[in-house]
């Protein structure tokens, strides 16, 4: 099709959405069109929460869910229960057009479920968000980390990391689709509470701002059924362009927050990359059994 991009033609392809980066709703589909092959895995088949933003991200924006009638037929639906028997559709990206058809439609920022459609009530990833306080330095932030993957290590887990395109860092584990999402949060919540008693001048587990002086707070509600955090090589609606990205625990060695990581830097990156640092993500998906829930003070009734 001529003018399109993996079968989408884009309106007002030349809409400048980055404006400091001068980047265009164009050059955003390009982007994910060169980097089809490592976003899809850890999109596909998982209910979306979007941000979109219309007019750039520094204009208004606004979250959806639910799949409008609007919707092209490319962008995959699937139902979700709700209350008193009724239920939604949520949108899925289930290939890069798909993902085209959603920068068609303005959206900046990508958050998928921690579950896939054929299981929605077992989660399959689990995310610890460790967001700092603004006092606390990236040396801090780093060890911090670090102490995240020790303690899921010793439970049996391999840890996975992220940047978020902000402040903080995204620790995910990937687990069997086997224990529904109460436990899944009960273990997450029970991790960071451990974390908390061990390092108390660290991290805090609590959620409001007040306690989090000078400390990283351990979002483990993130795991939640309908929750969701950015996924792995999504933009972020914020200053030259961000892309929260896959990295090696061994890149920790400099600060890589912010827009360290950004549409252009991220094309270079893959470019010399030969592998999605979380290619193995999904062999490494374990029990969580009661053995490992014991190990951090959860005993599921």
């Amino acid at each position: 099709m001529p003018g399109s991009i993996a079968g989408i033609v884009l309106t007002n392809p030349d809409k400048v959405l980055y404006p400091e980066a001068r980047i265009t709703k164009s050059d955003l589909a390009r982007f994910y069109e060169r980097i089809g092959d490592w976003i899809l895995p850890h999109f596909e088949r998982r209910p979306l929460t979007l941000l979109r933003c219309p007019n750039g991200w520094d204009k208004p924006c606004f979250y959806q869910k639910n799949a409008e009638a609007s919707v092209i037929d490319a962008i995959d639906r699937v139902k979700i229960p709700g209350g008193n028997g009724k239920s939604s559709l949520y949108m899925m990206a289930n290939s890069l057009t798909a993902i085209i058809g959603l920068v068609q439609m303005g959206t900046l920022e990508l958050h998928p479920w921690g579950s896939t459609a054929d299981r929605l009530g077992y989660p399959d990833r689990l995310t610890f968000d460790l967001d700092p306080d603004d006092r606390v330095t990236w040396d801090d932030l780093k060890q911090a980390a670090l102490l995240v993957k020790t303690l899921l290590e010793n439970v049996g887990l391999q840890p996975f990391i992220k940047t978020t395109g902000g402040k903080g860092l995204h620790v995910v584990v990937a687990i069997e689709p086997t224990t529904e999402w109460e436990d899944a949060k009960n273990f997450t919540k029970a991790a960071a509470e451990l974390l908390e008693r061990t390092f108390p001048d660290r991290f805090t587990s609590k959620l409001l701002k007040v306690s989090r002086g000078g400390k990283i707070f351990i979002d483990y509600l993130r795991n939640a059924e309908g929750a969701t955090a950015v996924g792995a090589y999504s933009l972020r609606a914020r200053a030259n362009a961000p892309v929260s990205t896959a990295i090696e625990w061994s890149e920790l060695d400099r600060d890589v927050r912010f827009d360290y990581f950004n549409v252009a830097s991220v094309l270079k990156r893959f470019a010399k990359l030969k592998r999605d640092p979380w290619a193995g993500m999904a062999k490494s998906a374990r029990p969580l059994d009661k053995g490992r829930m014991a190990k951090v003070g959860y005993v599921k009734r």
